[in-house]
Order: structure tokens, then C-alpha cells, then sequence
């Protein structure tokens, strides 16, 4: 008999803290200007304390519900799967083959979206309860937990769209704003796009293990070493379990069935994969990169005030508009808004937290970003084939004499300002 768990006491997750803190540079005299276009400091400083309000009200709140919310979902989650694999044993009924792959698309999408990008980000550790620990999750993706963590809920929502600092602004691959440089890879934005959408899971374990900051002598051997073993260790483990082990199982069959049940058994898997594969790359991609999604500069957010970092979360997300189950499967980062401006709440609430959003945005004059599906993904495809054209202006072409001399001068600023 499983053991009851003990009940959620009011009032336990109001001192919860889970959340990135907002930028501060070397100097300390530097104020930043992020959003003084929009609002003055006093302004921005009472934006920040009502959006504090707002988050505080939630936390307060907390309890039972949200806790028997989760559990309920991973029990979902866990049912789909289950029945999902024993469904794609049956390949020779195809209805049921059918329908074994999407509920083991959908369990992988659970336990990617609503239950692990949310439980890892901290969401219910007031909880107490090691299933739902950020510390100790580990997610079915080839991405290692730990260096996902750190490079989204620390350095992404840290550095939201600052250039520079936010390693997701375009992922090394894409030029998604006009302030990033052009390169000639840039040209297949597009083609790109689409194949990283198809294996978005191994992009994910890529941008984790961070080559490019070992390669440019920003992160140690050691470190780079130890993420790489990480993932090692991580895909060893999904590969032997979704195209190993149950295509071996599916061989019992064959003497009773054909030789093609476990190829078949093999290419149920593979589909499900690139089922939540699309799906996630799709939300993610909708929910940070439409064309009025704006960007920043290091040097703009330096000391920011708290209300000056939800003001940069606010402009630089998109949501997406749906129904519940929609918001239920995109683990509610279709409120993209509000996980930036409050990552380690529950993401359940986020539909109640937005009706404040909206309001406050209203109040102060701010842009709220937020359409339908079709709206974002039209709007992000626009933005990659838009910029993926060579750019008149050559000091936005990445390898030309201009760039490299307006780099050159910013390291050289940079090193004078280091010494003096």
C-alpha cells in the first residue's frame, strides 16, 4: 500500500525563492536604462513592487490543490506511457499502433513540459516531496538536467535576451534579431530551423554541453569534460531504453507475428520522439522569438532595478492563446510572459497571474504580447527567413573589416575599463 502523503499546511510555500536575480555590472555607480522610454525610475520601481504584490498573493496561496495538481498530472503522465508502450506492440493492428505512438508522444511531452521544465525550475520544492525535487528530476530527453538547469534557469532567465549574455538568442545557430551579426551560415535560418526542430531534444543536449564557450576560453577543461561526460552517460541511457530495449523486447513476437514488429516497435518510438520533438521546438521557439519580441544590450541592463528586470522579462516573451488543454500539453509556457517574470511559481497558476499582467501593462502603457498559434509561428518564420538576407549595413556582417574593427574596439574598451 502506497504511503499517504502528509497534507500541504497553508501558508507553505510563502517564503518560496526559486527565482534569477536581476543584472549587476562592475560599476556600481551605473544606473541601468532599460525601459526609460517607457516609464520613469520612480515608475518602474512601483511596477515592480505591484508585480512583487502579485507574486507574493500567489505564493501565499499555494497549497493542496497545486500539490494534488502534479501528482494527478505524473499519474497521467505515467498511465499514457505505459499504455502508450504496449500499444506500439501491436503494430499489426494499426489503430491501436497508431495510438500507441501518440500517447507516448503525449507522455514524453508531459514529462518534458508540464512536469519537468516545471519541476526543475523549482516550482514545487515547497512541496518537500522527492518526486517533485528540482534537485534530484531527471527528465526523459538526452539533455542532462543539471546542465540544462544551468543553462536556463540560471544564465536564460538571468540574461533574458541580453546579447551577449542570453546563450538562447538564437542558439549559435540562428540570426532571430537584427542586432546579431550576419554571418553566411545564417542564410539557411529556414532549413535550419527545420532540422532542429526534428531532433530539437539532441540541439537541447548540444547547447548544454557548451562547446562553444571551452572553445572560446570561457569554461575549463575540466568543466567542459565533466559536461561532456554527462551527456554521454544521458544518451546511453535514452538510446538504450527507446531503441534498444523495447524493439529487443518486441523479438518474443516474431514467432508469432513477423520479422518487421520489432522494426516497427523501433519506428514507434523514433515517431514519438519527433512528435514532441515539433511540439516543444514549436512552443518555444513561438513564445521567444515573434518579431516584436525585443532584445537588450549588456551595457543597457547593468544594475537594473527589479522592476526594470520584469520589465526586460515582459518585452522580450510572447504568449500563446488556447484552451486549457493546449496550456495543459506546452506545460503553460504558452504564458511565456509570465514563467519569464515568475519562473519558480507554479505554472498552473499563470492563467490567473496574467489577468494582473495585462492590467498592470494597461496601466503603465506596455506592450503584452500574446496570439494564436498560427499568429507566432507565422510571425517567427518571418523573422528567421526575413533576417537570414545579408544585411546592407557592413558592420552587421560578422566577418567583414568593420565589424571586426568595432569588436576590436569594444575588447579594447573593455580592457581599459578592466584596469583603470
Amino acid at each position: 500500500m502506497a504511503k499517504k502523503r502528509a497534507p500541504i499546511q497553508p501558508l507553505s510555500a510563502s517564503n518560496h525563492n526559486e527565482g534569477p536575480k536581476h543584472l549587476v555590472g562592475d560599476d556600481t555607480e551605473k544606473r541601468a536604462t532599460i525601459g526609460l522610454d517607457l516609464m520613469t525610475y520612480e515608475q518602474l520601481e512601483d511596477f515592480g513592487d505591484e508585480l512583487d504584490a502579485v507574486r507574493q498573493r500567489v505564493l501565499d496561496d499555494l497549497g493542496q490543490a497545486d500539490a494534488d495538481y502534479i501528482r494527478r498530472v505524473i499519474r497521467v503522465q505515467r498511465a499514457a506511457e505505459v499504455v502508450g508502450r504496449i500499444a506500439i506492440f501491436f503494430p499489426f493492428f494499426w489503430p491501436v499502433f497508431l495510438v500507441g505512438i501518440l500517447l507516448l508522444a503525449v507522455a514524453k511531452i508531459l514529462d518534458n513540459m508540464e512536469i519537468g521544465h516545471n519541476v526543475m525550475h523549482g516550482q514545487y520544492d515547497w512541496m518537500n516531496d522527492p518526486m517533485v525535487d528540482a534537485r534530484k528530476f531527471e527528465w526523459d530527453n538526452v539533455a542532462p538536467a543539471e546542465d540544462w538547469k544551468h543553462g536556463h534557469n540560471f544564465v536564460h532567465h538571468t540574461y533574458t535576451n541580453i546579447h551577449g549574455m542570453d546563450r538562447d538568442i538564437g542558439y549559435n545557430m540562428f540570426r532571430i534579431d537584427k542586432d546579431q551579426p550576419w554571418y553566411p551560415s545564417h542564410r539557411f535560418n529556414l532549413p535550419l530551423a527545420f532540422f532542429l526542430m526534428m531532433l530539437f531534444e539532441w540541439g537541447v543536449m548540444y547547447h548544454g554541453v557548451e562547446l562553444d564557450e571551452y572553445l572560446a576560453g570561457r569554461m575549463s577543461k575540466a568543466e567542459f569534460k565533466a559536461r561532456k561526460k554527462r551527456a554521454m552517460v544521458k544518451i546511453r541511457r535514452q538510446v538504450a531504453k527507446d531503441y534498444l530495449l523495447y524493439p529487443v523486447l518486441a523479438i518474443a513476437l516474431v514467432p508469432f507475428t513477423s520479422w518487421w514488429v520489432p522494426l516497427a516497435v523501433l519506428g514507434g518510438n523514433v515517431v514519438a520522439n519527433i512528435l514532441r520533438n515539433i511540439w516543444t521546438f514549436n512552443i518555444i521557439f513561438c513564445g521567444h522569438f515573434p518579431a516584436e519580441v525585443a532584445t537588450f544590450q549588456e551595457e543597457d541592463a547593468q544594475n537594473e532595478t527589479h522592476g526594470q528586470w520584469y520589465l526586460r522579462q515582459i518585452m522580450g516573451s510572447a504568449n500563446i492563446s488556447g484552451h486549457r488543454p493546449f496550456h495543459i500539453l506546452t506545460g503553460y509556457l504558452s504564458y511565456q510572459v509570465e514563467h519569464h517574470l515568475f519562473p519558480d511559481i507554479p505554472a498552473r497558476r499563470y492563467p490567473e497571474v496574467a489577468k494582473d499582467v495585462r492590467r498592470l501593462c494597461d496601466t503603465y502603457g506596455l506592450p503584452y504580447n500574446s496570439g494564436r498559434l498560427s499568429k507566432q509561428l507565422f510571425s517567427v518564420a518571418s523573422q528567421l527567413a526575413k533576417l537570414a538576407a545579408k544585411p546592407d549595413d557592413p558592420y552587421m556582417v560578422g566577418n567583414s573589416p568593420e565589424s571586426k574593427a568595432r569588436r576590436r574596439a569594444k575588447r579594447e574598451a573593455a580592457a581599459l575599463a578592466a584596469q583603470s
